[in-house]
């Protein structure tokens, strides 16, 4: 059973009156022992009488201790009196008298407070408390670990992105140069079908003026070039009229244009030749134009008309 503040309380002020009660009966039994003064004939003798709880420990401890006191002899039978006065006998040194012990009161029992806390409410409350402790710091540890697993799946995440991310700027970055090796083949694929029609074109061209030589009335040289000039005139104006000029076309851009043409001047094709200064988008817009502009000039020009013409188109504006 554990001590409470009462019963230390308790036992204080008894030790405390317990020792008030032993100096009161040390002083009565010093005051009721005191030796009374005797009265004898000759010299006085002086005593003086002495506390015995004034006395050290170790003076108190020999008293205590000092042997009984002999039996003194028998006396001697008294001589007869002799007709002298015996010589006055000298007193015996009275012996001090043991101071009596004072009796030690009998000890008071302890009595047994009967404990007013329930024992077993105080245990299930610590129990509760710690129960209630080891749940914080559970509590505690789980957050920790839930915001320790977020923060390394944000790093996963985060370094996922960053994979995907340079996986698409290579994708990216091989996506450009395969679309830069497609321009360059499809430009020298363009430089080859352009020189390879122009040489069909000269060809064609020179095969045109040896039969045109051969035909040509005499006088006449086999062509009519104020004729041929005012044809190839004619085309201009008739395909700058459908033709609306690219801003990424300069004026006075020159670009050389095939046309494959019926009698009656219905354009059957139209490529763009080499060299020409325009642009993807200026060369669609050019022979989108040739293609408005049929049926091209004809009337009038039966003589110089030719199935597959060569023109150098001018960019001009309306």
């Amino acid at each position: 059973m554990r001590e409470t503040r009462s019963d230390t309380t308790i036992a204080v002020v008894l030790a405390v009156g317990l020792h008030v009660v032993l100096m009161v009966l040390l002083l009565v039994g010093a005051w009721w022992t005191r030796t009374p003064q005797v009265q004898a004939a000759g010299e006085p003798i002086a005593a003086d009488v002495v506390d015995a709880n004034a006395l050290t420990s170790s003076v108190q401890r020999a008293l205590a201790e000092r042997p009984e006191p002999v039996e003194a002899p028998p006396e001697p039978p008294e001589p007869v009196e002799q007709p002298t006065t015996p010589p006055p006998q000298p007193l015996p040194e009275p012996v001090p008298q043991d101071a009596p012990n004072p009796p030690q009161p009998t000890p008071q029992d302890f009595v047994i407070e009967p404990d007013d806390v329930n024992q077993d409410a105080v245990t299930d409350r610590e129990a509760a408390l710690a129960a209630e402790e080891n749940a914080r710091i559970q509590e505690a540890k789980r957050r920790q670990d839930q915001i320790d697993l977020t923060e390394r799946q944000r790093e996963q995440e985060a370094q996922r992105q960053r994979r995907l991310a340079e996986q698409q700027a290579e994708a990216d970055r091989q996506a450009k140069l395969a679309e830069i090796r497609r321009q360059r083949e499809a430009a020298q694929r363009e430089v080859e079908l352009a020189e390879q029609r122009a040489r069909q074109v000269a060809d064609a061209q020179a095969r045109t003026a040896s039969a045109g030589a051969a035909s040509a009335p005499p006088g006449q040289g086999g062509t009519d070039d104020g004729l041929l000039a005012k044809y190839q005139s004619a085309l201009q104006q008739a395909i700058l009229s459908k033709w609306t000029r690219p801003e990424t076309v300069p004026i006075g851009a020159r670009c050389r244009l095939t046309i494959r043409q019926s009698p009656g001047g219905n354009v059957m094709s139209v490529e763009v030749g080499s060299p020409c200064a325009y642009d993807e988008q200026g060369q669609r817009s050019i022979e989108a134009a040739v293609l408005k502009a049929q049926p091209l000039p004809y009337a009038g020009f039966e003589s110089v008309f030719q199935r597959t013409l060569t023109i150098n188109f001018e960019a001009r504006d309306r």
